[in-house]
């Protein structure tokens, strides 16, 4: 091709080329392909982004002329001659092969709805960051007729939700062919009907995405509707769309041929993969379904995103046994009672609703939170499985979540990163942590004031056409001219909040004290403008209400040359709104906020954070990079916490932002903005969160599977037979006695010895340790070593240990857990016993 492009190319050729990029998702977030889609419909390509619906709407004449222009043709030809980002390859061998991720919403493409907010913004960036490392990564999700809700604003400033159909003929999906071009269709069996799953295919590079579609004509017209809405229809549509994705999507995979040795559970939704990955195992080996797990689940990680133990999702034992007693009994070959102990904290409590979660736990050999914070308060909510561990050991990990630079720069914000890239020689990673020393420490202080001015007015003049169609769509109407947002001030301070409108992110805390907000806005000398966008679950009658409080104190206290709520928060307008912000602002009631993402989307931008301590900025924050709320748990917290924000407003943001040296260059607000792009960009990107998947996670559990799964599952085998033989001796695990003494010789220090009884249970099978307390710094832990049996009782075994002196001996305990060096513990096996 590279010869071909020397010479004027055909207009079939062209065609061709264009079809064929309009399904690659990797250029939605290239702003060469922008450009190139924008001259064939400006108008059309603002409206939709869809570069796949331009081609099928643009005739042939208007097509061949613009083919013609010289101006396409030379885009044209530096789109081919990119080439593809290549990032670093995974480190020595490779026992993973596909790696399979299920998630219920993906946010890639303005063209692809099939998202609601954080959890498809992580599973999309993470998708591309797996693009750019090369990594092969197969995604299964579910193609929703009509995916989230769109929004619109009324004259009451109410919240309207529409939901338009997803015509999967003007997605950038193609349907999934075998070879001799049937298109590939996925059989769920049960007593009652047959349900046909249709499956597509989106692409980005080494990636790939396939989406199942309950729509086929072979099935009912209620079966039909099952993919109807994301997170719509209740809890029998939902459990439904649940075992589509998880039962459907992982014999989609094996249809294909893939037999991935990691399975990633982005959130609960995804967990009944566990079950049908361990069916298809047994299938392959004969072996029954506990040996299945067994070895299956140590390729599975589990990520939870929720941070209340309420968010997860429970069904009851009458909807289970309707759907699940049919797959229970005749494929896994267990009794229902059996599948539903996996998804309950109490296995014999038979009124227990089953939690996706507890399955989730129970399938997976890794699990993790979405940051250090989270992390923590996933393991408190995880306790009760632990309930004799301490909550420092549940076995619950994080990886905080990063955001893709490159989806969410502007087009200004990504040239000056490359061109620092390129100064630095890392032409083909601009957003990486090794350019930050030369990259944008190298830009001007004028540049960078350039870059955010400039970011600014296209947000200003953007958000002005966007409410002028807000309002023209629920009859409002006006001319240009009149429209109160041609007095927003492009040279303002700008301030954003876009949130899904959910109590608790207390979208409405700026409005604690809507008198000293108006007041703080009002400021002539230093002006300040607030952008308002979000979303409110339609069931969500109080999230509603919070929308229209906001509407409510535009108009009361006449400030519509001051805020505005712009309708339909989507990935459009998000991409626009992180790029114009000069302080993006967070209130989320801590510790509720998982991580968040919103704020680090500014980041590239060069746009600062205010934000409670809470999720990603609680391990984020330092004063050279933004503001923090510290927000306090009392009864009047909100109180407090608006104040803090009124605060930070009138007596350190504006006045930074307002300070100017001889050429009107903000140098204190720029010094932020640098060290807010240079240190946090790369440090909460996507890439460095799938490199900590890939290094902590993914290796790991492909290794174990693999070791599991060998010579006809001989390993699971041995574990099943060694879990079992623990469960029925442990009763008869006791510490006998224990002694203490203290040794003073050159290094002082306390001699443990530990009298210990093992029943039933070999040496080999247990860890004796001391334990203590750190004081919240992490425990100290420390292996006692085996003396050999007592003289006077073969069953007693004798352990000694050297332990410090420096904190009074009563504060250690002796403990025994089971061991085995292929379990994870006590994630498989949770059995501990104390000293009394």
């Amino acid at each position: 091709m590279s010869s071909q492009l020397n010479e004027p190319l055909a207009y079939e050729q062209v065609v061709a080329l264009l079809e064929g990029l309009s399904l690659d998702i990797r250029l939605s977030w290239n702003h060469a392909a922008h450009r190139l889609w924008r001259m064939l419909d400006p108008q059309l390509w603002e409206q939709s982004r869809n570069p796949l619906v331009l081609l099928q709407t643009t005739s042939r004449e208007h097509l061949m002329e613009v083919i013609r222009t010289e101006s396409f043709q030379e885009c044209f030809r530096d789109l081919l001659l990119q080439a593809p980002i290549h990032g670093a390859q995974r480190p020595g061998s490779d026992p993973m092969g596909t790696i399979a991720y299920f998630s219920m919403e993906y946010m890639l493409t303005e063209s692809l709805p099939i998202y609601s907010g954080g959890l498809g913004n992580v599973a999309g960036d993470q998708l591309k960051a797996a693009s750019d490392l090369d990594l092969p990564v197969v995604a299964v999700g579910l193609l929703y007729q009509q995916g989230y809700f769109r929004q619109e604003i009324d004259y009451d400033g109410r919240q309207i939700a529409l939901f338009p159909y997803n015509n999967p003929r003007e997605l950038p999906i193609s349907p999934v062919r075998r070879s001799d071009g049937e298109w590939v269709r996925i059989k769920m069996e049960r007593p009652d009907f047959t349900l046909w799953l249709r499956a597509w295919q989106a692409n980005l590079g080494a990636a790939k995405l396939y989406l199942l579609d309950t729509n086929d004509p072979a099935n009912p017209p209620a079966v039909r509707l099952l993919g109807s809405e994301l997170y719509g229809g209740g809890l029998q549509m939902r459990l439904r769309q649940e075992l589509v994705l998880g039962v459907g999507g992982w014999r989609l995979l094996r249809e294909l041929g893939l037999n991935p040795a990691v399975c990633h559970l982005n959130e609960g939704h995804a967990a009944f993969a566990v079950l049908e990955r361990a069916r298809g195992f047994m299938e392959d080996t004969s072996c029954d379904f506990t040996t299945a797990l067994t070895a299956t689940r140590a390729g599975n990680l589990f990520t939870t995103h929720t941070p209340v133990d309420a968010g997860f999702d429970r069904f009851s034992p009458e909807l289970m046994d309707v759907h699940l007693r049919h797959y229970a009994e005749e494929l896994l070959h267990i009794d229902l009672h059996e599948l539903l102990a996996l998804g309950r904290l109490n296995p014999d409590d038979n009124s227990e609703p089953f939690n996706m979660a507890y399955l989730a736990m129970r399938g997976s050999g890794f699990v993790n939170g979405v940051s250090r914070m989270h992390g923590k308060v996933s393991r408190r909510i995880f306790l009760p499985f632990f309930h004799r561990w301490p909550e420092a050991e549940v076995p619950v990990g994080h990886v905080t979540n990063g955001v893709h630079p490159e989806t969410w720069a502007s087009a200004e914000a990504s040239a000056l990163w490359h061109k620092a890239a390129t100064q630095g020689k890392r032409k083909n990673d601009p957003f990486a942590a090794s350019v930050r020393a030369d990259a944008i420490q190298s830009v001007s202080d004028r540049e960078l004031w350039k870059l955010r001015n400039k970011q600014r007015s296209k947000f200003l003049a953007y958000a002005h056409k966007h409410l002028l169609t807000q309002r023209a769509a629920v009859g409002q109407t006006g001319s240009d001219s009149e429209h109160p947002l041609r007095k927003l001030d492009p040279h303002a301070l700008t301030l954003v909040f876009a949130r899904r409108f959910a109590e608790y992110k207390r979208p409405t805390l700026l409005l604690h004290d809507p008198a000293r907000l108006a007041g703080i806005l009002r400021d002539q000398d230093r002006p300040m403008q607030l952008i308002v966008a979000g979303k409110a679950h339609p069931a969500d009658e109080y999230g509603q209400s919070m929308i229209k409080t906001w509407n409510d104190f535009i108009d009361g206290y006449g400030l519509q040359d001051k805020v505005v709520f712009l309708a339909d928060y989507d990935m459009s307008l998000t991409q626009k709104m992180v790029q114009g912000a000069d302080v993006w602002i967070n209130t989320p009631r801590p510790p509720w906020e998982a991580s968040g993402t919103s704020g680090m989307k500014v980041l590239v931008n060069g746009g600062l954070n205010l934000s409670v301590l809470d999720g990603w900025w609680s391990e984020a924050y330092k004063p050279e990079f933004g503001w923090a709320v510290r927000s306090v748990n009392e009864s009047d917290r909100d109180a407090r916490d608006a104040a803090q924000i009124y605060s930070l407003l009138e007596d350190e943001i504006k006045p930074l932002f307002y300070d100017r040296d001889a050429n009107g260059t903000p140098t204190a607000w720029i010094a932020k903005v640098r060290a807010s792009m240079v240190h946090l960009t790369p440090r909460f990107s996507a890439r460095r969160a799938v490199l900590g998947y890939l290094e902590h996670y993914y290796m790991p559990a492909a290794e174990s599977f693999v070791r599991r799964s060998e010579n006809d599952a001989r390993l699971a085998r041995d574990i099943v037979a060694w879990k079992t033989k623990i469960i029925q001796s442990w009763n008869d695990v006791s510490i006998v006695k224990r002694e203490t003494l203290l040794q003073k010789d050159a290094a002082p220090h306390y001699l443990i010895t530990a009298t210990i009884r093992m029943g039933r249970l070999c040496p080999e099978d247990v860890t004796v340790e001391v334990y203590a307390e750190n004081n919240g710094a992490g425990a100290v832990r420390i292996t006692l070593t085996l003396q050999g049996p007592a003289p006077d009782d073969v069953n007693l075994f004798v352990y000694t240990g050297e332990i410090p002196c420096d904190r009074p001996e009563t504060d250690y305990t002796v403990r025994v857990l089971p061991h085995h060096p292929e379990v994870r513990i006590p994630l498989e096996l949770n059995e501990i016993t104390w000293e009394r």
